[in-house]
């Protein structure tokens, strides 16, 4: 087990690839699994990037952080309402199944183009997940713009 998980903390780092089953069922990798039996991930479609729509999914601390960062916003700010709309309607709240799936919905798996194969990314307190061809795009426009964004950490 990882110092990460050992510490109570889940870091998503590294990507996977894996299948898609006839039931729209993904593998989650072991060490990215919540420890705690019965915690559900919640699954949010995520259309924020040029290279296309993709699915990102929260652990329950994050979850409570984006609520936190909505419920922040001016009331009067016409923008809050849309984006707790969107982000309302087009998320879920999944278990893992006892061998480590999530279950995406139809729609999900049509709004992320997700056909056979997916792309699990990690994203540090998150992950996405992608369809490969999107992905491929997207680490293409990111490298564009890598070195300008590691000078954020100096």
């Amino acid at each position: 087990m990882s110092d990460a998980k050992s510490s109570g903390r889940t870091y998503y780092n590294s990507r996977y690839q894996h299948g898609i089953d006839e039931k729209r069922r993904i593998q989650i990798p072991a060490k990215w699994r919540p420890e705690s039996e019965g915690t559900e991930l919640t699954v949010i479609v995520w259309p924020q990037h040029q290279a296309g729509t993709c699915l990102r999914v929260l652990p329950p601390e994050e979850m409570a952080k984006l609520m936190s960062d909505l419920a922040a916003l001016p009331n009067g700010d016409p923008k809050k309402v849309v984006l707790k709309r969107i982000i309302g309607s087009e998320s879920v709240q999944v278990p893992l199944d006892k061998a480590g799936r999530i279950c995406l919905s139809e729609e999900m798996v049509s709004a992320a183009g997700l056909k056979g194969d997916a792309m699990l990314v990690g994203l540090l307190d998150r992950f996405e997940i992608w369809n490969p061809e999107r992905y491929h795009k997207a680490k293409a426009a990111d490298a564009v713009i890598a070195h300008e964004a590691f000078k954020m950490m100096d």
